[in-house]
């Protein structure tokens, strides 16, 4: 499994990630239902594969209590990244998952998170993609900076969009960044090779365009630009689609780490696979992007 480094923090991972999402549950976003069973067959997989990069959440449903009832004795294998500013409050039949940008509930998650995956520190603990007027108005980099000081986290970042990560990027505060990008979606493309060349970390979510059309979270406009593209005719023999999007994310020079969330054993072998295939090349890479700026899929400038 090809490595990179995370940016600043030094830390070696493998630019396949895990994102833990997918084992939240149904009480979250309309998440599916996931079994203890399933969790842990998933979760000791990943691992298995060579993994050593995972990605939660605090409102991530069950998935930190579940990473940590299923490989905190693997704790030593993988690097471990959750977030805050969350609350997951009770509706009933489901979940609603308010941020709250206070001191108290960032400490509040980090405890909480940490006695959920049954360890004593955290790799990243990365903001939850608060507004910049939030970040500002609780003080939030000097309550990570806290939290830090305390040995409960090692590197501190952001999960964040535009507008607001221009601001975040010029302010140097954050050693990592979270960032949505795949083919289908390169708003953040020029943004992630500025953030990276700053010395941050770059972890990439939504890399395979946020799964085929008609998974639960693929939206058919993404594929519409697919069509349009033409890019079936760059596919290798034996490549899907899928495939393919994984490898345009990992050809970006900047990237550091892309999660992909699955609680299927097989597509998680197939995501395996097509990492280790590595990036396009370069006369791939050029004419994708070619024929996706045709069709007005580009970064912003």
């Amino acid at each position: 499994m090809e490595r990179a480094i995370l940016g600043r923090t030094g830390l070696e991972v493998t630019k396949l990630g895990f994102g833990a999402m997918e084992i939240r549950g149904p009480r979250v976003w309309n998440g599916r239902p996931v079994t203890d069973s399933e969790s842990e067959t998933i979760l000791n997989a990943v691992l298995d594969s060579g993994i050593n990069f995972i990605d939660t959440a605090y409102d991530y449903g069950r998935s930190e209590e579940l990473i940590g009832r299923f490989i905190s004795h693997r704790r030593k294998e993988y690097i471990l990244a959750t977030k805050c500013g969350c609350t997951l409050v009770d509706h009933g039949d489901h979940d609603e998952t308010p941020h709250v940008w206070t001191r108290d509930n960032l400490l509040h998650n980090i405890d909480t998170s940490l006695s959920r995956m049954r360890t004593d520190y955290i790799d990243l603990l990365q903001l939850h993609g608060p507004t910049v007027q939030q970040t500002e108005d609780g003080r939030l980099v000097d309550v990570l900076k806290e939290i830090q000081a305390t040995g409960k986290v090692r590197w501190i970042g952001i999960s964040t969009y535009l507008p607001h990560i221009t601001t975040y990027i010029d302010s140097e505060n954050y050693d990592t960044f979270q960032i949505p990008y795949s083919a289908l979606e390169r708003e953040h493309e020029d943004l992630i090779r500025i953030a990276g060349e700053s010395g941050a970390g770059i972890i990439v979510r939504g890399g395979v365009g946020r799964g085929e059309p008609g998974a639960g979270l693929g939206q058919a406009d993404r594929w519409d630009t697919w069509e349009k593209a033409g890019l079936d005719e760059l596919l290798e023999e034996g490549e899907s689609r899928t495939g393919f999007l994984l490898r345009y994310t990992l050809t970006h020079p900047q990237l550091s780490t892309t999660i992909v969330g699955t609680k299927n054993q097989v597509h998680l072998a197939e995501n395996v696979k097509f990492a280790q295939k590595g990036a396009l090349s370069d006369q791939v890479y050029v004419e994708a992007k070619r024929r996706l700026d045709a069709v007005g899929c580009s970064p912003v400038v």
